[in-house]
């Protein structure tokens, strides 16, 4: 999944942000409207973060959210 979707449907994902990332507020949370370099950031700044770590953690949180929209195809 790339970030284009979770952009689009931000208000489907920011409650899992929220569950991620329990520090950040919902006015942040809402103010990132999806946007990844805005949500980087604050995860920095409320996390005391490198950008690098900032972005692994938000890259983590996306591959999760790609494994929960996949079906549980097991045959």
């Amino acid at each position: 999944m790339n970030w284009s979707n979770i952009e689009t449907r931000w208000n489907d994902y920011k409650a899992n942000a929220k569950q991620q990332w329990s520090k950040l507020s919902e006015q942040q949370l809402n103010d990132t409207h999806g946007k990844r370099e805005y949500l980087s950031s604050k995860v920095q700044e409320v996390y005391a973060l490198s950008k690098e770590d900032a972005d692994r953690q938000i890259s983590d949180w996306q591959a999760k959210q790609m494994e929960k929209q996949a079906p549980a195809a097991k045959s």
